[in-house]
C-alpha cells in the first residue's frame, strides 16, 4: 500500500510540475566491440565479430573496430565527460573473450577482469550507475566453431562465463542485463546473414537462435539468483528491440499484420520469458506454414514443460532498446519465393510521411515510443522498464539538431508514459562509435569522436549541451 501511496505521489507531483523525477537515471550506452578497441591486447580471445569486421566486403566503408573509440585506454576521459554532463547511468558490456579469451572456463584472462574492476571503480567515484550487458553480440569465435547460437549448449557456456562476471564484478553492478537484443541478433545474424557471422539460414536459424537465447537467459537469471542475489541484490533484466507498428488502416488484415508484427519481432523473445512460452500467433502461423512447405513438425521449437516453468519469470524488469516505429500492412503468403520468418509474419513495413526520418529509417515520433513502452507494460507486465537504448543517426556534424529533436520527442514519449501510465523507465543515448556493418559513417553519439585522429579526441556536439540541461533541470523544452 506504501508503495502504491508513493507511486501515485510522483505521478500526481510529475504532472503538476512537468519534469522528471529526481532519481530517473540519465544516461548513455555503448558496447565493448563497438567502444573499446584494444581488440588483441592483454589476451583477449577473438569473437565472431572481430573475425567478420576483417573479412572483406562485410563493412560498408571496409573500416575495422580495431581501434573503435579506444576506450580501453581512455575510459576515464569518457567517464570525466559522462561526469561533466551529469550523468547518473552508463550502460556498457563485458567482452566475453576479455574474461574467457576462447569462451570456455579453461583459461580466465585476469587482465580482462583488472579492467572492468578499474572501470567500476572510476564510474563509482563519479557517482555514475554502472548497467552492465553481460552479452552484446560478440560471441567468442571458438563457440561459433562448435555450433553458436544454433546449439542450445551454448547456455551452459554462456552461464559460466556469467557466474564468473557475477563473482568478480557484482558487488559494482546493480542492474544487470543479460543478452542485448536477441532480435537483431538472431534476425540479422542467422537468418538473413548481414551480422556476424554471416549465416543464412531463412525459416530456421532465427527460431533455432531464438529458442538458444531464451535458454541462455533463463540459465543466467536462475544462476544469480540461486548463487548471488541474497548477497548482492542486484537486478537481472531481459532486452529486447521493440519497434511501434502502425496498423495501415482500421481494417481487420491490417489490425491483423500489426498484432504479427509486434510478436513476431519483440513477443517471439519477451513472451517467453514473462509468459512461459512462445506467441501463440508466432505459434500457429509457423506450424501452419511449415505443414504447408511438407514438415512434418513446425521449424519453430518447442519447448517442455520443464523448459517452459524454468523461462517463465525469470526477469527483474525489461531493457527496451526503442528506437523507431512503422506503419505495417499484410502480404500473401506468396510474397515471398521461400520459407522465412518475413514470410511466416507476412507484413511490409514503410513509414509516415509527415515524420523526422533519418538516413538509417529510424523516425522521430513521441507517440510511438509511449505505445511501445504501454505495449510492454501491458503485454508483459514486468516490474520495471528501463530504455537501454534510443539514439538518432546521422553523419556525425557538431550541429545535430535533428538529434535534439528526436531526443526531445523520445524523452516526451518516456515522460508521458510516466505520467499516465506510471511506467518506471531509464532514457540513455550513445557516444559516436563503431556501428556494426555500417562502420564509421553513420553516428548515433552526442560526443564526436575523431575516427582519424590517432588520439581519438571526443569533441561535444550542440546535443550534449542540450541533453546536459534536461538532465541538470529535469525539464524538456
Amino acid at each position: 500500500m506504501r508503495r502504491c501511496i508513493l507511486l501515485i505521489s510522483i505521478i500526481i507531483s510529475c504532472q503538476a510540475i512537468r519534469e522528471f523525477p529526481r532519481d530517473f537515471l540519465f544516461g548513455t550506452a555503448s558496447s565493448a566491440f563497438q567502444y573499446e578497441g584494444a581488440w588483441n591486447e592483454d589476451g583477449k580471445g577473438s569473437s565472431i565479430w572481430d573475425v567478420f569486421n576483417h573479412e572483406p566486403y562485410h563493412i560498408i566503408d571496409d573500416s575495422t573496430a580495431d581501434v573503435a573509440c579506444d576506450s580501453y585506454h581512455l575510459y576515464q576521459e569518457d567517464i570525466a565527460i559522462m561526469k561533466d554532463l551529469g550523468l547518473k547511468a552508463y550502460r556498457f558490456s563485458i567482452a566475453w573473450t576479455r574474461i574467457f579469451p576462447n569462451g570456455t572456463p579453461t583459461k580466465i584472462d585476469q587482465a580482462g577482469i583488472d579492467y572492468y574492476i578499474n572501470v567500476f571503480k572510476t564510474l563509482k567515484e563519479a557517482g555514475i550507475e554502472p548497467v552492465v550487458t553481460i552479452f552484446h553480440w560478440d560471441l567468442p569465435e571458438y563457440l561459433e566453431q562448435l555450433g553458436g547460437w544454433m546449439n542450445p549448449r551454448i547456455a551452459d557456456y554462456i552461464g559460466q562465463y556469467a557466474r564468473i562476471c557475477f563473482k568478480h564484478f557484482g558487488q559494482y553492478v546493480k542492474y544487470w542485463v543479460t543478452l542485448n537484443e536477441p532480435s537483431t541478433n538472431c534476425i540479422y545474424g542467422y537468418e538473413e546473414g548481414d551480422f556476424a557471422p554471416g549465416l543464412k539460414l531463412p525459416g530456421e536459424g532465427a527460431y533455432q537462435c531464438a529458442y538458444t537465447h531464451v535458454l541462455s537467459h533463463a540459465t543466467i537469471f536462475h544462476i544469480y539468483n540461486n548463487e548471488f542475489r541474497r548477497k548482492q541484490r542486484g537486478l537481472i533484466g531481459f532486452n529486447n528491440m521493440c519497434f511501434w507498428f502502425y496498423a495501415k488502416s482500421n481494417s481487420t488484415e491490417d489490425i491483423a499484420a500489426q498484432i504479427r508484427a509486434l510478436e513476431f519481432y519483440c513477443g517471439l523473445f519477451a513472451n517467453p520469458i514473462f509468459n512461459g512460452d512462445w506467441p501463440e500467433v508466432v505459434k500457429e502461423r509457423v506450424a501452419y506454414r511449415s505443414w504447408l512447405e511438407g514438415y512434418n513438425f513446425s521449424r519453430l521449437p518447442e519447448f517442455t514443460p520443464q523448459q517452459k516453468r524454468f523461462i517463465k519469470g525469470s526477469a527483474d524488469y525489461f531493457a527496451l532498446n526503442a528506437y523507431s516505429s512503422y506503419v505495417v500492412e499484410p502480404v500473401d503468403d506468396d510474397y515471398y519465393s521461400a520459407p522465412s520468418l518475413a514470410q511466416d509474419s507476412a507484413y511490409i513495413t514503410s513509414t509516415d510521411p509527415s515524420w523526422l526520418q533519418s538516413s538509417d529509417t529510424i523516425v522521430s515520433d513521441p507517440n510511438g515510443i509511449r505505445s511501445i513502452i504501454n505495449f510492454v507494460n501491458d503485454r508483459y507486465n514486468p516490474k520495471e522498464i528501463f530504455i537501454t537504448e534510443n539514439g538518432w543517426p546521422d553523419n556525425g556534424g557538431l550541429e545535430d539538431n535533428n538529434r535534439i529533436t528526436y531526443l526531445n520527442d523520445s524523452l516526451s514519449g518516456i515522460l508521458n508514459s510516466m505520467l499516465i501510465d506510471g511506467v518506471n523507465v531509464k532514457g540513455y543515448t550513445m557516444l559516436d562509435n563503431f556501428e556494426w556493418v555500417l562502420g564509421y559513417t553513420v553516428k548515433y553519439g552526442i560526443v564526436q569522436v575523431d575516427f582519424d585522429s590517432p588520439n581519438r579526441t571526443r569533441t561535444l556536439k550542440k546535443s550534449a549541451a542540450w541533453y546536459k540541461k534536461v538532465v541538470t533541470t529535469g525539464k524538456l523544452d
